[in-house]
């Protein structure tokens, strides 16, 4: 498109952009709001703005072209993929994952998929899943030649992997089955605390560069990380540590260095944060280039990622919003360059998922293939200074915890030490508090609960194996805390409440009272509104003063001394200012899982 020469003349009418005058601009800002003074620095402007991640990686308000020049896409470190074939849309693998205990329900649930948009399959076999007796059953009529499988089996990794590669010879596909059979000893220690072989994973691994050329063997698996709290570095540098030791065993078992490098597959969480999980991919990409440097593998030996929707991110309240979760983690994952994505469905929290939560977990990666054309754009991220950034900036973070790894023996001493569950739960502890205080919003659990839902039933998914790393969501703790209205209102016939006492007109209180009501229902506690003097007809012991700074000067004080001789126990009131009578405090940055488990107790709640 040509640009008008009176646009050029207009443009050039304004003066160049530049970062001081900026500053000065944002400092004018932060001076209203009492963060700046009229002596802070220019210099020192950026720094109050500037965040950290739960990694410790920084994240600035401005980047620009100085901060992080993209590479060329393709080329060395390979945080800029290349996945398109000329014109036609080459895409990523649209990965199902199936377990149900059923094999008649699992290869229906399997064949339905693969008519349907899927292109492979992920087969979660053994305790927690499908019987690994049952996988030929459950593969009948599955293409094995056009269909890769990949195998999930845990302790029974080995056994899964004899049956499938004998299902294989049978068919006589050896030359063009593909797919992994999913031997990962570290992963299976991390997430029971019992390891598996290596020398079982090189074996196989072996065994499909003799035979099966298409066949990968192994997977290094960063999920048991993920959701036992961990922050994106840590499990990238986990899941490096793991594709090392990984390495090791193979290439002991008389494996080249590139044939090893053609066995390992990476596992890792994507979830809502959108921009950190494509600088997830793009750093894991970055920090496996190097690592085949050092090795000595062909140039452009780049890892082939399996990306996964966040099990931590997905909430049993309003399950519904886990399709808005997954559709952008998704999207991350695809424009972070994933070989495969795998979308959960949005009832994975409340059991086995039915057809219609496998088909929109289907469906939203057709949707970002063949409507958004996503797949089409070569890195769509490449060149956003800011992803740039925080590529390069969750790399340095993650090798920093590989390299602390491997000081310590390697994954599997690190894992046995107790060096990653306590690196793990103190990430856990800060992220966990970010949640209490609403800092990390969840839309349907923590913002805008809906008390009236009724959830939909599904059968209970059989338990998976544990024993390791814990097993965490972000959701926890304000779950815990509906669970408990639910059973006080089954016990009662009514919900634990709050009064919300009102000052002056709706103008001056909504915002507040609206706020309140959003806290309080987050914890399954309904709200009712009124003047001060309404709080004896209410029915409940515990209220909520809400109104402006300007009423509390003048009224707060009496309408606290009008609600406990109503018979008030504990009197809140929305905002930061201390007044006589008021026993506490609702407000941004609270507490509110503190609040809330204060408030229940308050109203006689059991936990």
């Amino acid at each position: 498109m040509t640009v008008p020469p009176e646009e050029l003349e207009l443009a050039a009418a304004f003066p160049p952009a530049e970062r001081d005058r900026w500053r000065e601009m944002v400092k004018g800002v932060l001076r209203k709001s009492g963060a700046a003074t009229e002596e802070t620095p220019l210099g020192e402007i950026e720094s109050l703005l500037t965040r950290e991640s739960c990694d410790g990686v920084p994240i600035a308000a401005l980047y620009t072209r100085d901060d992080a020049p993209p590479g060329r896409p393709g080329l060395a470190p390979y945080v800029r993929e290349v996945r398109p074939d000329g014109e036609g849309l080459a895409g990523w693998d649209v990965r199902q994952p199936h377990g149900h205990p059923d094999p008649a329900v699992t290869r229906e649930a399997v064949l339905a998929d693969l008519e349907n948009g899927a292109t492979s399959v992920w087969l979660r076999l053994g305790e927690g899943g499908t019987p690994v007796a049952a996988l030929p059953e459950v593969l009948r009529g599955v293409l094995l030649d056009l269909a890769p499988v990949v195998l999930d089996a845990g302790e029974q990794a080995v056994e899964a992997a004899e049956a499938f590669l004998a299902l294989v010879t049978e068919r006589g596909n050896q030359p063009d089955a593909s797919g992994n059979l999913g031997a990962d000893p570290l992963g299976l220690q991390a997430r029971t605390g019992t390891a598996g072989s290596l020398d079982d994973a090189a074996a196989l691994a072996a065994r499909c560069v003799r035979e099966f050329p298409r066949l990968r063997a192994v997977v290094a698996d960063g999920t048991p990380y993920h959701d036992a709290g961990g922050g994106d570095a840590e499990e990238l540098g986990a899941v490096a540590a793991a594709g090392v030791a990984y390495l090791r065993a193979l290439t002991g078992a008389g494996l080249g260095v590139d044939e090893a490098f053609g066995q390992i597959e990476f596992r890792v969480a994507v979830n809502a944060d959108q921009f950190s999980s494509i600088a997830k991919l793009r750093a894991l990409r970055r920090l496996w280039a190097r690592i085949a440097e050092v090795s000595g593998a062909a140039e452009g030996t780049s890892a082939r990622i399996h990306a996964v929707t966040s099990s931590a991110m997905m909430t049993r309240r309003d399950p519904w919003v886990n399709m808005l979760r997954t559709t952008v983690a998704a999207f991350a994952a695809g424009v972070g360059g994933a070989d495969a994505v795998t979308v959960q469905p949005f009832d994975a929290r409340l059991g086995l998922p039915d057809d219609f939560a496998r088909r929109i977990a289907r469906n939203t990666q057709t949707l970002l293939l063949e409507e958004s054309s996503l797949a089409r754009v070569v890195d769509p991220a490449g060149g956003s200074w800011y992803t740039e950034s925080l590529t390069e900036g969750l790399a340095q973070a993650a090798w920093s915890w590989f390299t602390e790894i491997e000081k310590a023996g390697g994954l599997a001493a690190a894992l046995e030490s107790g060096l990653v569950a306590d690196q793990i739960a103190a990430t856990w502890a800060r992220r966990r508090k970010d949640l209490a205080r609403r800092k990390a919003p969840l839309t349907g659990v923590s913002e805008f609960p809906n008390l009236a839902e009724k959830l939909p039933e599904r059968d209970a998914a059989p338990a998976r194996p544990g024993g390791g790393l814990p097993v965490v969501t972000y959701a926890q703790d304000f779950e815990a805390l509906r669970d408990r209205s639910d059973a006080h209102a089954e016990a009662t016939g009514a919900r634990p409440k709050v009064f919300l006492a009102t000052l002056g007109p709706i103008a001056v209180h909504t915002a507040r009272a609206s706020f309140a009501a959003n806290l309080f229902q987050a914890g399954g506690i309904e709200t009712v509104t009124g003047a001060p003097e309404e709080f004896a007809a209410s029915g409940t012991a515990v209220a909520c003063i809400c109104s402006s700074d300007r009423l509390y000067e003048e009224q707060a004080a009496e309408a606290a001394r009008v609600l406990k001789d109503a018979g008030a126990v504990k009197v809140w009131l929305a905002g930061k200012g201390t007044y006589e009578g008021v026993d506490a405090r609702v407000h941004a940055g609270c507490d509110a899982i503190e609040a809330l488990q204060t408030t229940l107790r308050d109203l006689g709640v059991n936990e």
